[in-house]
């Protein structure tokens, strides 16, 4: 029997037996009373296996009070900081496939109202985690073929429930699972990208937003694929573009130079990024939207390429600054906020005044006021008036929990720099 088969059977004995219980410290229950999902190492007291058999991955377990009342279903995990992720606040409402299909069902019926699923380019996220009450799952649609991706151990040992649900309620061609970078560290969860069900995806797939086309590596491709949570703000920053230059800095697969160039009239677009891969396909979705022309690509690290700019004295019309996440733990928040200020200091110093800077955060431990605080700071030490023109986020396909703030990670600003 192999390790991965004998961790399934435990698993199946453990639930045989009935839930066990997470009991918390004292004075710990209000965040979970209030419906927040992550219960961190620290705030519990102790476990009740309730068997002879320890608590597996995965396993379903009562959260209880210190005073011994109950508080949520949840799911345990032995090798991550949130040793429980927490999924119905009703005693009555177990997990089972049953709860997993209804909460599927629920995230798919909210996207139904906004995007065409049908559509063989539609490209959209169809579950976002905590936001969706489903902790540790990312769904994302391009056309008829899935993307899902786990960040929760726990919840993966319940995967064959969601993929059910998914295969029921979408009927997709295929299912591709992606992982995460660290979640072996984070979670103990060692998976391999690959297909699940159905049909090998296209590469690329191909979508449609705000009348441009985008290619989409889904295998191989950064993240999911695509920002998808950039697309309305990609069309919001395009009204500036007007005639201008362009340089979009962490461009990827070239989403704002493009919609720059295609919706705002841009005059010149230079797109920065580390990656060939991602640039490749960039200069692809260039030529599939009638802008090559107008569009140039360099294989460059960011910070090494604005200095160069600096150190010449180039200028653009147009900066945009859409870094990858720089703080994945709350240790790394002060780091993060150093790594924006220069970011938008150099971004500052290569817009001709009265241009326009773009800039972003996609860290969730980052909050928006302190986001703010970073482009103050940046005005006060370049010393350049910063006015802000606009303020952004996620779009409704990325809901934001009322009860979860951490869901709430995108910042995009538009500023004009005096």
């Amino acid at each position: 029997m192999s390790a991965a088969e004998d961790s399934e059977r435990q698993f199946a004995i453990r639930e045989s037996q009935g839930p066990a219980e997470v009991v918390l410290k004292a004075r710990r229950a209000q965040p979970f009373f209030g419906r927040h999902p992550w219960v961190f190492a620290g705030a519990v007291h102790h476990v009740n296996a309730g068997s002879e058999q320890p608590l597996q991955a995965g396993s379903i377990v009562r959260l209880i009070s210190a005073e011994g009342h109950f508080v949520a279903w949840g799911l345990y995990n032995p090798h991550s900081r949130i040793v429980v992720r927490l999924y119905s606040w009703d005693v009555q409402q177990p997990l089972d496939a049953a709860f997993w299909l209804a909460r599927v069902q629920q995230a798919v019926q909210l996207r139904r109202g906004l995007f065409d699923l049908q559509a063989a380019d539609c490209g959209c996220r169809l579950i976002f985690s905590e936001s969706d009450r489903l902790s540790g799952l990312t769904v994302d649609q391009y056309g008829g073929c899935l993307l899902v991706q786990f960040t929760s151990l726990a919840l993966y040992q319940h995967r064959q429930s969601i993929l059910q649900a998914l295969q029921a309620e979408c009927r997709p061609t295929g299912i591709w699972l992606r992982t995460e970078k660290g979640m072996r560290e984070a979670e103990g969860l060692e998976v391999v990208d690959g297909l699940l069900t159905g049909v090998e995806p296209a590469s690329p797939l191909f979508i449609s937003e705000h009348g441009l086309q985008f290619g989409v590596d889904v295998r191989y491709g950064q993240k999911t694929g695509c920002y998808l949570d950039q697309r309305d703000n990609r069309a919001a920053v395009a009204r500036y573009a007007a005639g201008a230059s362009v340089l979009d800095a962490f461009c990827f697969s070239g989403g704002f130079g493009i919609a720059a160039a295609k919706l705002g009239g841009a005059k010149s677009v230079v797109g920065i990024d580390s990656s060939e891969a991602a640039l490749l396909l960039a200069r692809e979705n260039a030529r599939l939207n009638g802008v090559a022309e107008r569009c140039e690509y360099l294989n460059e690290d960011v910070r090494t390429a604005l200095e160069g700019f600096v150190d010449v004295g180039r200028q653009f019309d147009l900066v945009i600054l859409d870094p990858p996440r720089m703080a994945r733990a709350r240790s790394g928040i002060d780091r993060a906020l150093n790594g924006y200020l220069r970011f938008n200091e150099l971004g500052v110093r290569v817009v001709r005044p009265g241009g326009i800077l773009v800039t972003c955060s996609c860290s969730g431990l980052v909050t928006r006021a302190e986001f703010m605080e970073v482009i103050s700071e940046t005005a006060r030490q370049s010393g350049r008036d910063i006015q802000i023109l606009e303020q952004h986020g996620q779009p409704p396909d990325h809901p934001i929990s009322a009860t979860c703030p951490e869901s709430e990670y995108l910042k995009v600003v538009i500023c004009r720099v005096v």
